[in-house]
């Protein structure tokens, strides 16, 4: 591409708060690429061709690189570009050798030394284009967390979500155009916010004071059943965790979950991290819609939600290998089981839960051939009878976890 690509950060102080090698990148473009505010914030004498940048964005962007070829092109973004900015886009279109990126202090390390946390023990979660919902799992009790606004509207909307979900107690610090002359810092509790929409440049600090009679979702696995609204159809809890535990989710892993129900072993999935993704698969178009109901609830909307396992397998072909899967309904539909075993990526993991004779024989003849471990689960509930406490059975659930070798 001749010339590396110039990415420079730039702050709310504007051309005053570059260094010498950032306005020298600049001096020397011939082309400029950047949104209109950051366009704005270099001086006239700046003889490059500006280019704001279109909407949306990265579909474009490669074509608008060609559409320059040949030209000496810098660009701007907000503050540190490889923090949630274009840089990264840049580095995975181009490679990071095409680039010579000159960043600044993310509003992230200003927010910090403006309210003296840690910056390195800080959780941060964009809403730059996602969903709201996305803070919710990561709130508890005395945290604290680090929101990137969309707009000057998130800060009310975060103060309006986190009263709905028994965090309404918490302390919400807006900070505005962190560095620049219009720097403004100001807060309240929650339940109490009454501020009006202001800059949309801002940055919103979360202390959690989590409601002690609300029910806590915790990331770790096994979440009150009552947290899920749906038909019944559902991994319990106990099962659940101990599901979750054969499946060993890690960041950034994809899991297939078949036979969604309620969405339960999905949902937990993906709650474990932020990387993790998960498509569940579900015959029955009411559960399709109260699986994404869940997992919007339950701060992962981006959860995939998909038809029949065997028909969605048919018409997709983008998709690739999983490193687990998880069946929990459809087990002794012809070829399920066996559709799934052949999309499983080497060193993948199986788990399967079933509570029928019929689907337990079944997982008897897979185990006899591809090993794996046994497992049957009793779990008993306390129950009143009378003026006592009895113990009620559950179904026992039957389970068989294995991981796909290289040599199969």
């Amino acid at each position: 591409m001749g010339e590396p690509i110039a990415v420079v950060g730039i702050g709310a102080e504007g051309w005053e708060g570059l260094g010498r090698g950032a306005r020298e990148a600049v001096l020397a473009a011939e082309v400029l690429f950047g949104s209109g505010r950051q366009l704005g914030l270099v001086p006239e004498e700046v003889s490059a061709e500006r280019v704001t940048w279109p909407s949306p964005l990265l579909p474009a962007l490669e074509g608008l690189f060609e559409q320059y070829a040949g030209r000496t092109v810098a660009v701007l973004a907000s503050g540190d570009p490889m923090f949630y900015g274009i840089g990264v886009s840049l580095a995975r279109l181009f490679g990071a050798e095409a680039l010579r990126v000159l960043p600044q202090p993310s509003s992230v390390s200003l927010a910090c030394a403006r309210l003296g946390w840690a910056l390195a023990e800080v959780p941060v979660v964009s809403v730059v284009g996602r969903p709201l919902a996305t803070v919710l799992p990561e709130l508890a009790d005395r945290r604290r967390l680090l929101v990137l606004s969309a707009d000057a509207d998130s800060p009310g909307q975060l103060a309006e979500l986190l009263g709905r979900n028994g965090f309404g107690a918490s302390r919400l610090t807006v900070l505005e155009q962190l560095g620049g002359p219009l720097e403004r810092i100001y807060g309240a509790d929650a339940q109490e916010w009454k501020h009006e929409p202001g800059d949309p440049l801002n940055i919103v600090a979360i202390e959690g004071v989590a409601d002690p009679a609300y029910p806590r979702s915790t990331r770790v696995p096994g979440l009150a059943d009552a947290r899920y609204d749906g038909d019944g159809q559902l991994t319990k809890h106990e099962i659940r965790a101990l599901t979750l535990s054969a499946l060993a989710p890690a960041p950034g892993e994809m899991l297939w979950d078949v036979g969604g129900g309620s969405g339960t072993i999905a949902i937990e999935w993906c709650r474990t991290h932020p990387e993790c993704r998960a498509i569940t698969f579900e015959r029955l178009e009411p559960r399709r819609r109260q699986i994404a109901g869940n997992a919007a609830a339950l701060g992962v909307p981006h959860l995939d939600v998909r038809g029949e396992v065997l028909v969605e397998l048919e018409i997709s072909t983008e998709l690739t290998p999983p490193d687990a899967i998880f069946v929990g309904g459809g087990l002794t539909q012809d070829g399920v089981l066996e559709t799934c075993w052949s999309h499983l990526r080497q060193g993948g993991r199986l788990v399967a839960n079933v509570v029928t004779a019929e689907s337990e024989a079944l997982l008897l003849n897979w185990a006899a051939e591809h090993g794996g471990e046994l497992r049957k689960f009793q779990i008993y509930r306390g129950e009143p009878l009378g003026g006592f406490t009895t113990w009620r059975p559950q179904l026992p659930v039957t389970q068989w976890s294995v991981t796909k070798a290289a040599s199969l």
